[in-house]
C-alpha cells in the first residue's frame, strides 16, 4: 500500500505512520488503514461536513462510521471521528500519537477475537 496523496500545506504524515506502512500492518480487523482513493474519498466528504477542521483521515473501522485522522496543525495526535454526526459532536477520542492509537486498535483487535473464538 503506498499514499501519494499530494502535499497537504502544513502537514506531513508521521515517522511511525509511514513505518507502519512500510512494514504492511494495514488491517487490524476491526480497524484498517485506507488507500489512496478512500483517503481523498473520505477527506472531501470530511471537509463538507466538517469545515472547521482539516482532518486527514487514515484508517476506519469496518463496524461503524469511525474514521481515524490527523488533523492539519495538531501535531501527530489521532482523532477518532464518528463520521457523519453533528458538526461539534464528531469526535469521540483522541489519542497523543500514531503509536498510542495502534496501540489502542491491535487492543481491539485482541479483544474481538477472544470474543469471536470463545462462542466458536
Amino acid at each position: 500500500m503506498s499514499l501519494r496523496i499530494g502535499k497537504i500545506d502544513g502537514f506531513t504524515y508521521p515517522k511511525s505512520f509511514l513505518k507502519t506502512i512500510e512494514l504492511n500492518l494495514i488491517d487490524f480487523d476491526l480497524w484498517y488503514l485506507m488507500d489512496e482513493a478512500q483517503v481523498l474519498q473520505k477527506m472531501e466528504g470530511l471537509q463538507k461536513r466538517y469545515p472547521k477542521r482539516q482532518l486527514i483521515p487514515f484508517a476506519r473501522r469496518d463496524d461503524n462510521d469511525d474514521l481515524s485522522c490527523f488533523e492539519v496543525g495538531k501535531g501527530e495526535r489521532v482523532y477518532i471521528i464518528h463520521d457523519f454526526s453533528s458538526e461539534g459532536y464528531e469526535q469521540r477520542r483522541e489519542y497523543e500519537d500514531f503509536w498510542q492509537w495502534l496501540e489502542a486498535a491491535v487492543g481491539e483487535m485482541i479483544e474481538y477475537n477472544k470474543e469471536e473464538l470463545r462462542g466458536e
